[in-house]
């Protein structure tokens, strides 16, 4: 029952202004991809690494006119990267990335494009190599390193990612904190370290009261903690904070399952079911034939 969500959003700078965008590819996934230059942000979003349940959100990149033609053609290359993501088109993806890298060797961003590819077509080893390399071009970049971190949680280093959430934490133009701080505390919560849990999603409540990442984990620290009526109110906070995933709902049914509210349970199985039909069971001990 380890919820475990990783975050991370994008905007991107275009001629006639700044859009900002939100994919939700893959069942159960949110990737919002950061990024580092100071126009751009990348940025993703997870969700417990251990049952398999992401969301994944894409890419912003900054393609503004305003500088020489060679830094301009690079960002051309990151932008068709960029949308290539966003269809699915991965080798695609990787191979305008490329192209922007070498125009610019150093380019975070087609580092990280690169690593989001990666990582959708299951190349996860390689993905994490790209993602350390744009850590390594961005090392005081919070975007850049909240990614990382989340790679690093995501493959069974919740511990070994805490530092790197510690470290965009620490860069001050990091314009979403409650991010990397909820990700640190669902990672910290996973490593079993639970006091350092409750301080990181109780700030990124603080500072988010409607992050689904945070309220989720809190929800599940509360009740792994034998908090099941305090359990439950966050548990309802992040039902009502953004669409439900399977997780939310199986951990919802436990702790009215806890509280003796049969029936309640009975309806978030029921919930879960139809619209995760994928699910085997409902983690009450009935292997799904309830």
């Amino acid at each position: 029952m380890k919820q475990l969500d990783a975050l991370r959003e994008g905007t991107t700078h275009g001629g006639n202004g700044r859009r900002t965008f939100r994919l939700f590819p893959l069942a159960v996934v949110v990737v919002v991809l950061l990024a580092t230059s100071a126009c751009s942000k990348l940025t993703f979003v997870r969700q417990d690494f251990s049952r398999g349940d992401y969301d994944q959100i894409a890419r912003k990149v900054d393609v503004s006119d305003d500088k020489r033609d060679r830094a301009s053609s690079a960002r051309v290359h990151l932008q068709r990267a960029q949308e290539k993501l966003l269809t699915g088109d991965y080798p695609g993806t990787e191979r305008e990335a490329r192209q922007a890298l070498k125009i610019d060797p150093k380019s975070v961003d087609a580092y990280t494009l690169m690593g989001a590819a990666a990582e959708r077509s299951g190349a996860t080893a390689q993905a994490g190599e790209h993602y350390r390399r744009a850590a390594e071009l961005a090392p005081t970049s919070g975007g850049v390193l909240n990614n990382y971190g989340v790679w690093l949680c995501g493959q069974g280093q919740a511990a070994q990612s805490l530092p790197w959430f510690d470290r965009a934490l620490a860069d001050s133009s990091y314009q979403t904190p409650a991010m990397a701080l909820a990700n640190a505390g669902s990672c910290a919560l996973r490593a079993g370290q639970d006091a350092r849990a409750a301080t990181n999603l109780r700030d990124a409540i603080s500072l988010d009261p409607a992050n689904p990442v945070a309220l989720g984990a809190m929800a599940e620290l509360e009740f792994r903690q034998g908090r099941a009526f305090e359990a439950r109110a966050f548990s309802e906070r992040r039902l009502a904070a953004a669409p439900a995933d399977r997780n939310a709902l199986l951990l919802a049914s436990q702790i009215e399952q806890k509280l003796g509210d049969t029936a309640a349970a009975a309806r978030y199985v029921q919930r879960m079911r139809a619209e995760f039909p994928e699910t085997q069971g409902s983690g009450m001990g009935d292997d799904g034939r309830r």
